[in-house]
């Protein structure tokens, strides 16, 4: 459908003209047919579907026609603060033609300029948990004027432990049949439905496969090879294919750290992100990469949450994740709102078992390579080896963050995880599924149905030429 047929506002049209979206997505189309109804919505959607974009408009399309609705605030409730970020950037590009006032609210950074803000008066509120909570505490954030709920990334929340908060956070709210809800995750796990039938008003469940949104956009490669020898291809495949960027997602944060430094002396510029670096210096780095200043980012999956950029040319999984939904989210990042993209991945000796789950949930074989010898290049890195002072800038490995970085306190008084609770300003989260670099495990109860053809015998490493 396109949105200048649809019966919105004129000055949300206009900017949702000068944003430059003229059709919409799957996932836009069945939230909005639901929602501008005003009805509650559990929305099962990746990143890259536009489901922001349906919740945003959702939001000023409410607030611009509602008029007994329109002095109430619409909250947002996000598990990082990169991720916080690049909503309320969205919200501002959809804000060209309207006059609401936006303002994002986060751990490790002082509270007086988001206290003048809500003071101000604010429409659309967008915040982590944990500050969202000392807020209301402060009676700063007036919970019960919430007319407009969105929880995103729910699975994340509830990963990442902010659960006790948000359920904090919605029983100072209104009751579910005076306000509107949206939740939006990657999957609707059984906690994510839990939370959407306690606290949302009867609402209507969207599911969209993420085989389908991904599968068909993206072409995938696997090669089986041993793990000693993996920087070796993935020097001689980045020799090769000269993509202009890629993301490359790795399971463990001190394995995130090595290949970065090693990909660097090898003359790739490249930097790394993990959950415990410091949250002004994840924020710097994912801003840098998103920006084109470097080409190269080596990634864990909870670091790489909130983390958008157009236009990535592949997608590497140096090694494959443990948990088979995550593997969609990552190679979707090359293949966003239906861009073509490439995504190679790695399977060895001790990440390899997690194929076939992944090809089990995806109900299809990943079309696999030879890893020939003239694929495998010379890792320069190692003539480095104990020469200080090569390595040591911000994010690539300093010689006091030897591990990525400890997290550091958040701004004074700041109970939101002496940070944000988020890992990315105080304490790093703690270890099991969802935890930084740890690899999130799969979820019990999502069980793939069905099973892709049965694979030969595994074999890694280089194949000779005949």
């Amino acid at each position: 459908m396109l949105f200048k047929d649809m019966d919105l506002h004129p000055s949300l049209l206009r900017s949702i003209a000068d944003r430059g979206y003229t059709e919409t997505t799957d996932v836009q189309d069945r939230t909005l047919a639901e929602t501008l109804e005003g009805r509650d919505v559990a929305v099962q959607s990746q990143t890259g579907t536009g489901k922001t974009a349906a919740f945003l408009i959702t939001l000023y399309e409410n607030k611009l026609r509602g008029q007994a609705q329109k002095w109430r605030s619409a909250l947002i409730i996000v598990p990082t603060r990169e991720l916080a970020v690049q909503i309320e950037g969205e919200a501002r590009l959809l804000n060209r033609h309207t006059s609401f006032h936006i303002g994002a609210f986060y751990g490790g950074v002082g509270y007086e300029s988001q206290e003048a803000m809500l003071r101000q008066g604010t429409d659309i509120i967008i915040g982590t948990p944990g500050r969202l909570l000392d807020l209301a505490e402060k009676g700063l954030l007036k919970l019960k004027e919430v007319g407009y709920l969105v929880i995103d990334e729910a699975d994340r929340l509830f990963d990442m432990g902010f659960l006790p908060d948000i359920k904090k956070l919605l029983q100072k709210m209104t009751p579910p049949r005076v306000r509107q809800s949206m939740l939006f995750s990657a999957t609707l796990n059984r906690m994510s439905q839990r939370i959407a039938m306690e606290y949302m008003n009867d609402p209507v469940f969207i599911e969209l496969t993420p085989e389908n949104l991904t599968v068909d956009t993206v072409a995938q490669e696997l090669y089986r090879v041993k793990s000693h020898i993996k920087p070796n291809l993935l020097l001689g495949i980045l020799q090769k294919e000269k993509p202009a960027n890629a993301l490359i997602f790795v399971n463990m944060r001190h394995t995130a750290f090595k290949l970065a430094k090693k990909l660097d002396l090898n003359g790739f510029r490249c930097r790394y992100l993990s959950g415990d670096l410091p949250q002004v210096k994840r924020l710097k780095i994912m801003e840098e990469f998103m920006d084109g200043k470097f080409p190269f980012l080596v990634a864990t999956d909870v670091a790489a949450r909130g983390l958008h950029i157009d236009n990535l040319a592949m997608v590497i999984n140096y090694d494959l994740p443990q948990d088979y939904e995550n593997y969609v989210h990552r190679i979707g990042r090359t293949a966003r709102a239906g861009k073509e993209g490439k995504a190679i991945s790695f399977a060895c000796e001790k990440f390899g078992e997690h194929l076939y789950p992944i090809e089990t949930f995806l109900r299809q074989r990943i079309p696999e390579k030879t890893a020939t010898m003239d694929m495998f290049a010379t890792d320069r890195s190692l003539e480095y080896e104990g020469r200080p002072g090569r390595y040591d800038q911000g994010g690539q490995g300093d010689r006091g963050d030897r591990s990525g970085g400890r997290g550091g306190r958040g701004s004074s008084g700041d109970r939101s995880g002496r940070g944000d609770r988020s890992g990315h300003g105080g304490r790093a989260p703690k270890s099991g599924p969802g935890a930084a670099g740890s690899g999130p495990g799969p979820e019990p109860s999502a069980k793939p149905s069905a099973a892709p053809p049965h694979r030969q015998a595994t074999h890694y490493g280089p194949s000779r030429k005949p």
